[in-house]
Parts: C-alpha cells; structure tokens; sequence
C-alpha cells in the first residue's frame, strides 16, 4: 500500500531513549503527517481473536432485524448497541470543505459519487472499552453503559469476544499515541493521559452483500473518522479505499498478514496537532476484488452468513477534556502549509479549531452524519 511499518515491539521492549526507538516514534509521527495512516505492527495482536470476532458479528448480523432492532439506542445517539442500515449519512455528501477535497483530487483517483446524499446501507455494533472515569462526566449520552444481545447463541460468546479483540486493538492503539507523542517531540502520556477515560469503542461495521453485493455499491461513503484514532484489523471482503494527504491516491488496503493493523488519523488528532496531522479519508465499496472474494466464499462456505464486517476501533480523548491545539504542533503546521503552498501543492482549505471540549466536538459531529438530532 506504500505506507510506511511502524514496529510497536521496538517501542514496547528496547529502552524508550535509544536510537531505534527514537527512530520508530519519529517514523510513527512522520506517517501520520504525511499519509494520515501507517500499518501497526504488534506481535501480541492475534489473528485467531480476529477470526472468533469475525464469526461471532457476522452470526449476530445474520439475524433477523427484528432482533437486531431491540439493540438500538437512537436516544443516546447510536453511541451503544445497534446502527441499523440506511441510518447513517456521509458528513461528506453535503459538507463544502469535503465536496472541495473531492474536486481536487484528479478524476481518476476520486471516490465513488455520493452526492446523492444516501444512507449508508451499513449496520453498525458499538461495544465500550471503556476506563470509568472518577467524576461525574459532562456528556452520559456519550458515555453509556454497554448492550448484550439477547440471542443465547450470540451471548454466550459476546462479552469475552468482544472484550478479547478490543482489548488488542486497544491496547495497539495505545501504544501508538505513545509513539506520536514522542516522535512530535511531546512527553509519551501527552495524548494516552488525554484519553484515559475516553469512550472508545470497538466498532464492527456489517455489510449485507446478499442485498449489496453489486459492483461500485457504496457501503459507506467518502468520510473521515470524528475520534482521536481508528485502528483496523483484517477484513474478509475487500473494499476499504483511503487516500494519503501527500499524493492524493486512492489506495486499496491490503493489510499484511500477521500480527498487523491499519491506523488512520482521525478528527481529534488533527484538532490537537492543529491541522499538522489530517484526519485521513476513506470510502468501502464493492469493488473487482469483492466480488471475487464473495464468489469464493459462496463456493467454499456456501453455510456462513455473506456478511462484510469491518474489524474496526475508534479511539477517543476522554469527553471532558478540553479540545485545544497545542501551540507548538499548531505552528509547525503553518510552516508546513506554507512549505506545500511554495511547491505547488495545495493542501486545502485553511482551518481553524476553536478551543471546546471533546464532547461538543463528538456531538457536533454526530449530527452531521444524522446519529443525533
């Protein structure tokens, strides 16, 4: 995919002042500045966990809507429990600053269109993996306990399923914002400390591709993430597209097999880094690749539900922190606007972040996207 590798273990085992650590954190931060992604690697990450939570979703989703419908908390905003097809919008099918990122990119290397301001026909599960913080927070719509489904056969696995893979993508995750923080010349804890008590959430994403399976369907729309960031592990389907800031390409991911994750930049981080990191974009369609896959799995496991679950988690500050750019990354975005503006390249529009707390920030986003009225 061209991104770069960054090696968690280095982090995790040798000495947090030598060179080859030192080195590892500045190309962690060096990928997120310029890609706005990089691949994880982190030999505790185990792909027979991803393998138990992939089974598990795709027989939760394979259930009737009716069940899946007792799930569904649209008063706390979709925040715990089920997001049922065709409920959440594209923020970028009707934000201007977006459609302007679209216009800009050359034809070929644009999304699939979604003006047409559609749903995505994807099914959403929200599972806390959460720290409960020692004050009463601001915000306990984003911050609500969790949701079992019913079904005996889905529960019995559900609570330890969930917690297991979670806990690895978490704990990856984690890792990383150490490795930024340093690599941007902060103390390690800067942003660990700032989302001790954030609402994380593993957040596997349910395609049915028995009804939207046809080539070029948008499963979710040109977006990027509101949260701090995303972590991916492997897919069964294909389909996931992102776009690195410094090129502009649309790039199919692929993540290494192994102990390998996917880590996109998302809102948050670049509200902290002042816009010297950008939330990276991403679409998932039904693509060449899909379809093959899907053929395969009809022939092979003609048995197993034709679901498409994305092996996702959104790591978030703590709601009550405040939103603040920190002045030193802030100015080094300036430079770095104006070093791509001298070269020719245009990196958008200028934006501000006013100071807020996170979870205005998150509710402000929830609306855009129709998760909150």
């Amino acid at each position: 995919m061209d991104l770069p590798v960054v090696d968690l273990d280095v982090f995790r085992n040798q000495p947090r002042d030598s060179a080859a650590v030192q080195a590892e954190c500045a190309k962690a931060a060096e990928a997120l500045i310029t890609f706005g992604a990089l691949v994880l690697h982190d030999s505790r990450v185990s792909e027979q966990d991803n393998d138990a939570f992939l089974d598990l979703l795709e027989d939760y989703f394979a259930q009737p809507e009716a069940d899946l419908k007792r799930d569904e908390r649209p008063e706390l905003s979709y925040q715990i429990g089920v997001t049922l097809e065709n409920t959440e919008k594209p923020k970028c099918a009707a934000d201007e600053p977006c459609l302007r990122v679209i216009e800009r990119l050359e034809p070929s290397e644009r999304p699939l269109d979604i003006t047409a301001h559609n749903p995505d026909p994807k099914c959403r599960f929200f599972w806390k993996m959460v720290e409960r913080p020692p004050y009463d927070t601001k915000f306990p719509g984003l911050n609500a306990p969790n949701i079992i489904p019913e079904a005996p056969h889905i529960a019995a696995r559900w609570g330890s399923t969930m917690d297991q893979w979670g806990a690895s993508m978490k704990n990856a995750v984690e890792g990383l914002t150490e490795m930024t923080a340093v690599g941007l010349g902060l103390p390690a804890e800067t942003f660990k400390d700032a989302g001790r008590y954030g609402p994380h959430l593993l957040a596997p994403t349910a395609s049915d591709l028995q009804k939207y399976g046809a080539k070029d369907t948008i499963l979710a729309g040109f977006h990027t993430d509101l949260n701090f960031l995303t972590i991916h592990g492997r897919s069964r389907y294909p389909g996931l597209h992102i776009w690195a800031r410094n090129t502009g390409r649309r790039i199919a991911v692929k993540i290494p097999p192994g102990n390998n994750l996917l880590v996109q930049a998302g809102k948050q981080l670049e509200h902290m880094t002042g816009g010297l990191v950008k939330a990276g974009f991403h679409e998932v369609v039904v693509n060449d690749q899909t379809l093959a896959v899907i053929a395969a799995r009809r022939e092979k496991q003609p048995d197993r539900p034709l679901v498409r679950i994305s092996s996702t988690f959104f790591w978030h500050l703590s709601s009550d922190v405040d939103l603040v750019p920190i002045p030193a990354l802030a100015a080094k975005a300036k430079e770095l606007r104006a070093e791509q503006f001298n070269l020719g390249r245009d990196d958008g529009d200028d934006v501000e972040y006013p100071p807020m707390k996170v979870g205005e920030q998150v509710q402000s986003e929830l609306k855009h996207i129709a998760l909150m009225a």
